[in-house]
């Protein structure tokens, strides 16, 4: 992965949590994420191990020199699962911010690059 991945005050590296769910925005919100992981903003991990509080995965998540997590809809489910599991402090992107609507959005590269590009500010450091 690409050095900017890291803030530049820290070696740890920045994490992106992504809805992964059944509709359309979950689509999005996955592939924004793997489209940031591909450029080196940050690296996608795993919700699943959060909701299920895989010990390695909580413990690498507690030393993230930031986190990202993305969120199809209004639901919140990324940001809900992260709070859960005690993570208060990370960035938050939903995509319904930015005009994308469940149901409504297809899965396209336009809105994943749209995506991508809403995470990548909320990643710099």
């Amino acid at each position: 992965m690409a050095d900017n991945a890291n803030c530049s005050c820290s070696t740890a590296p920045k994490l992106i949590f992504a809805c992964s769910g059944g509709s359309d925005v979950g689509k999005i919100s996955d592939d924004a994420a793997r489209l940031l992981t591909k450029e080196g903003k940050g690296k996608m991990f795993c919700l699943a191990g959060i909701g299920g509080r895989v010990s390695g995965i909580m413990a690498s998540t507690e030393t993230a020199a930031k986190i990202l997590a993305i969120d199809g809809c209004p639901l919140d489910c990324t940001k809900k699962t992260l709070e859960l599991a005690g993570f208060k402090s990370f960035e938050h992107l939903r995509l319904s911010d930015l005009g994308l609507q469940k149901g409504k959005s297809g899965p396209t590269e336009e809105n994943s690059r749209l995506v991508a590009d809403a995470g990548a500010e909320k990643l710099s450091c």
